[in-house]
């Protein structure tokens, strides 16, 4: 179970999130929603221990997260996949997934090739040549190369075409379906992410203002109001 009870967080005097908690149980798929500025990529970052918090606690299994040291929450299972094609451009792709491993080792590597066999097929490919989709699947598989029990991901479908975007959530719902994988995802593409998850939560004004379903967000004929 991920806990978050009385997140606060913010930028200097501006606070962004407001006494935010929620309890998520292990391999859960959550969609994190909310307009520009609501808190969702501050939300991820409190979780991956990148940005400090001004109260709050954060827990998986009873244990706390550290803060401020993104190293040793990933090394607990936890993976962050930033918005943007996050990879090495002058590096081979393979490369690129063995320096991710590197602190776990190699052997998950032939798994992540059965995810993405694009992947394969460019293994000796420079990253920064391939398009924007491939790229995105690498930065995926580099964070799969940590083996994690949780993917935190943001903005995942940004800047790719729908077939691509349909391609990226198969191979998500893969990774959750194979290994137990939890996944919170923050997206601007609600619609899609609502296929993929089946819990979503809909932060505002630092807030969570929705926490359900994803099935009962998707029905709901004013989904955009809560925006």
């Amino acid at each position: 179970m991920l806990a978050i009870n009385g997140l606060v967080a913010g930028y200097g005097s501006l606070t962004v999130l407001r006494d935010l908690s929620l309890s998520i149980p292990d391999g859960a798929k959550l969609g994190v929603f909310g307009h520009n500025g609501a808190g969702k990529t501050t939300f991820l970052r409190c979780l991956i221990g990148a940005h400090r918090r001004s109260a709050g606690t954060i827990s998986w299994n009873g244990e706390a997260l550290p803060e401020g040291d993104v190293p040793a929450t990933v090394s607990k299972g936890i993976a962050f996949v930033p918005q943007g094609h996050n990879v090495f451009p002058t590096l081979s792709v393979e490369q690129n997934l063995t320096i991710a491993g590197l602190p776990f080792g190699s052997d998950f590597l032939p798994e992540v090739f059965k995810l993405f066999p694009v992947l394969d097929e460019r293994r000796s490919q420079r990253a920064g040549s391939m398009s924007g989709g491939e790229q995105q699947m690498l930065a995926l598989g580099m964070a799969l190369m940590t083996q994690p029990k949780w993917l935190l991901l943001d903005e995942p479908s940004t800047g790719l075409a729908p077939v691509i975007v349909r391609n990226v959530m198969d191979r998500l719902r893969d990774v959750n379906a194979r290994f137990g994988t939890g996944l919170i995802v923050v997206e601007q593409n609600v619609p899609a992410t609502l296929k993929l998850v089946d819990r979503a939560i809909i932060i505002k004004s630092g807030g969570i203002v929705f926490d359900g379903a994803s099935a009962e967000l998707s029905a709901n004929s004013d989904l955009w109001a809560w925006f």
